[in-house]
């Protein structure tokens, strides 16, 4: 295959994967800039604020209170904390890399799924992470989806959990099907061959749910067509 050849080809599929994305989203940032994305813009700010004020002596133990749920505590507990834990990110990692996924994952979330949908499957994504915690410690080490006992008090995970539900849930939504798989196998791998541990698993967590969510949104959307299909051919019937 010549060289002008293949670079047809992978444009047409780079437009293929990509494009109905990049529409997607610049229209909109185009026409309003940073007033398309007020929810990304206040969580990375929020997320750049907790990691700040829990660093600090007085901090730590109020953002632990608030924000940080453990499969070792009560779950009405647990659930109460899931909500601001969307934004408490991990003391062991650079803040950067969590406040950068933030603002490219749930900008282009917000611009393409609406505020209130964004913020539902990014807490979806971060509950299911939260609930298999407790189960993976019910299980123990011995099963393949287990976690050692000493896990029950390690923080759940922060953002990156609400990130990659999101990046599955939008790439799923807007058929870049490549992308989607890339990042669940991302996933397994990171569990398989980098970090067997409660945040790598619950990452895998918050996919498995939003893939459940995804599946749910392709039959209603399905059931939703038939049902115009029915609606229009009754109508030509009348006529």
């Amino acid at each position: 295959m010549s060289e002008p050849v293949r670079g047809g080809v992978v444009r047409r599929a780079v437009a293929a994967e990509w494009g109905p994305l990049w529409r997607a989203v610049r229209g909109p940032l185009a026409a309003r800039g940073p007033r398309a994305i007020p929810l990304t813009l206040a969580s990375v700010m929020l997320t750049l604020v907790l990691q700040i004020v829990q660093n600090q002596p007085w901090g730590y133990g109020p953002i632990q209170a608030a924000g940080a749920p453990t499969a070792g505590t009560p779950l009405w507990l647990a659930l109460l904390r899931t909500p601001l834990s969307l934004f408490v990110p991990a003391l062991d990692l650079p803040v950067w890399g969590a406040l950068a996924q933030v603002l490219v994952v749930f900008g282009i979330a917000e611009v393409t799924l609406g505020r209130w949908r964004t913020l539902a499957m990014a807490y979806t994504a971060t509950l299911a992470g939260t609930l298999y915690a407790r189960l993976g410690i019910r299980l123990g080490p011995d099963s393949p989806i287990g976690l050692p006992p000493g896990d029950a008090w390690v923080v759940d995970t922060g953002p990156s959990a609400a990130v990659v539900g999101l990046a599955v849930f939008v790439c799923w939504l807007l058929r870049a099907r490549v992308t989607c798989a890339l990042v669940v196998v991302a996933m397994v791998g990171e569990v398989v061959f980098v970090k067997n541990n409660l945040a790598g698993k619950e990452h895998i967590a918050a996919v498995a749910a939003t893939l459940l969510v995804c599946l749910g949104w392709e039959v209603a959307a399905r059931r939703r067509r038939a049902a115009g299909a029915a609606c229009a051919g009754e109508a030509g019937w009348l006529r």
